[in-house]
Parts: C-alpha cells; sequence; structure tokens
C-alpha cells in the first residue's frame, strides 16, 4: 500500500516495520503551513513515546530549541533517506530527498535500532497494529 499522509488527522504511532521496534505512539502531525513554522517551537521537551511528523519537508532547524531531538527523513513510501542523531539547538539539518521528516527525543533512534533503509508505518495505532499482524 502506499502511504498517504493527507489521510492522517491527530495524533499517530510510527512504527520501523523493518526492526519491529516503535519510534513513537504518540506522533502529532504538522502538516498546515502554521504547523510546520512552529514545530516543536515552545516546548520544553518530548517525553518517550512523543514526536512530530512533518509533512511535506526537507530541512528543519532547531533555533530556539529548549532540547535535542532526533530527526528521521522520510521519502514518499516511509522509507528512511538520513537519520541525525542528538541535533541540538541552533542547527540546520536537510535531506533533499525526502518529503518528511520525524522530530522525536534525543535517543530514540538509536533505541529502536532504526536505520538508513528501514520502512516505516505511520497511522493510528490500531491500523498500524492491524498491518503488522498482516505482515508474515
Amino acid at each position: 500500500m502506499t502511504p498517504r499522509p493527507s489521510v492522517f488527522a491527530g495524533v499517530q504511532q510510527a512504527r520501523n516495520a523493518t526492526r519491529g521496534t516503535v519510534l513513537a505512539t504518540r506522533l502529532e502531525t504538522a502538516n498546515t503551513a502554521a504547523a510546520r513554522n512552529k514545530g516543536l517551537l515552545g516546548r520544553e521537551q518530548l517525553l518517550p513515546g512523543e514526536g512530530l511528523w512533518i509533512i511535506p519537508c526537507e530541512s528543519v532547524h532547531t533555533f530556539f530549541m529548549r532540547f535535542a531531538i532526533d530527526l528521521v527523513y522520510l521519502d514518499r513510501q516511509w522509507r528512511v533517506k538520513k537519520i541525525r542523531h542528538n541535533v541540538g539547538a541552533w542547527r540546520l539539518s536537510a535531506c533533499l530527498t525526502a518529503h518528511s521528516v520525524l522530530e522525536l527525543p534525543a535517543g530514540t533512534v538509536r533505541e529502536t535500532e532504526t536505520v538508513r533503509g528501514d520502512r516505516l508505518e505511520i497511522g493510528p495505532v490500531e491500523a498500524v497494529r492491524a498491518d503488522s499482524a498482516a505482515q508474515p
């Protein structure tokens, strides 16, 4: 199935289908200009399991951020194109071949053993679980 991120609203789950690990259980979607511009600004932290999925997006900045984050750049089929670990404040990052990016608590990518080329599943918790059960 080809991912269709425009149909997602509200909180999602992100699962690494390649590794069988969960990156986020409370993934917010930033798919409007206002939400993409705000991003994580103004937040004190991301708790384990939280994250922000910015779509479309091929670059981010951490200007004025108060905490470090992991970045996972994805193509249109939700394959990992690029990863950046523990990105602190006042940084720029880009992946010109990406279509979206996950912003996750620092350390999440290492904990889930996510690497370039892995395929992710993103959707409501129930839908991601159903897709996982259908996988051989």
